[in-house]
């Protein structure tokens, strides 16, 4: 049988060596997320914010062929610089590993990836969910249902605003995803603290959070968890200051006929310009956030299993 196509970075090879934490993290804020350079010096700060709290980055794209575990220097600054990069999540990962393009990974490919490789915990900014209007258009991330199907923890700070977020909340329950707001009786919606939707769940420490992951694995069960961080209080943009934002940039999109993938991609950057340049602030401060929470989760899931 042909070997997976995992390439381990030195750093990444050396910690799983050693037994390590490690921390998995995605690809497509580099290529899909913001210009260069500001992308590779979020992607390094991100790196480095996983490494000060404890635990070993291995951010995740495909590159000649192979799914990259960890990038060298020279490597995110090429994924960084790099054109036509393909957008991956479940359906696209194969293609892309069988034509040898470049690829970065979503959530839902991210997930399959830190599986594959042996890592059970992610940090992202926001999860994909259920588009606005999705009784119509049946337009549903696959994140969704890789978080029902793939045993990995998600740390996010809740699903992207721009989403339906009580269907995305619905999806996740039916598919019997753990939803867990960390320290907050209410589930977070990116930029903001609160969606004004109390979260399934409440969890106030690492710890219990990585038990409760050991614990579904011992049970059998499949899929992950997807840990809701809510932003820090000093980068959140309020509930009713995004709102109005957000409402605008949807109107312009339906307008333009913007559907499927390129949705999310131009509400983003919309948000950017009618916020100029808040949005994108917010989005840095959460990333690091949730980096710190997962190298947190990735430290006492080891200690766990170690103990």
């Amino acid at each position: 049988m042909t070997a997976l196509p995992l390439r381990f970075s030195a750093e990444v090879s050396r910690a799983k060596a050693e037994g390590r934490p490690l921390v998995a993290l995605e690809s497509t804020i580099i290529t899909h997320g913001m210009p260069y350079p500001q992308n590779l010096e979020t992607a390094r700060a991100v790196e480095a914010e996983v490494r000060a709290s404890g635990a070993v980055p291995a951010t995740i794209a495909v590159m000649s062929g192979a799914i990259h575990i960890g990038l060298d220097p020279a490597e995110l600054e090429a994924l960084a610089q790099a054109k036509g990069v393909m957008k991956l999540s479940r359906a696209d990962l194969a293609v892309c590993l069988a034509t040898g393009r470049t690829g970065a990974t979503t959530v839902a490919a991210t997930m399959i990836c830190a599986h594959l490789a042996g890592i059970a915990v992610f940090a992202t900014g926001g999860i994909g969910g259920v588009h606005r209007g999705a009784e119509d258009t049946f337009d549903i991330s696959a994140d969704l249902l890789e978080l029902a199907a793939t045993p990995v923890t998600v740390v996010a700070a809740g699903a992207k605003a721009i989403l339906d977020l009580p269907k995305t909340l619905e999806v996740l329950e039916t598919h019997g995803v753990p939803v867990i707001a960390f320290g907050q009786d209410d589930f977070p919606a990116f930029w903001s603290r609160s969606s004004g939707l109390k979260a399934p769940l409440r969890m106030d420490d690492s710890a219990t959070i990585a038990a409760a992951h050991a614990m579904r694995a011992r049970l059998g069960l499949p899929g992950g968890q997807l840990v809701a961080n809510p932003i820090p209080p000093t980068a959140e943009i309020a509930r009713d200051v995004i709102t109005p934002v957000i409402e605008v940039a949807l109107a312009e999109a339906a307008a333009q006929g913007i559907s499927a993938k390129a949705v999310t991609p131009f509400l983003l950057q919309r948000i950017f310009e009618l916020t100029e340049g808040r949005s994108l602030q917010a989005n840095i401060a959460l990333v690091l956030n949730n980096a710190r929470l997962a190298a947190a989760i990735a430290r006492d899931l080891r200690a766990q299993v170690q103990g």
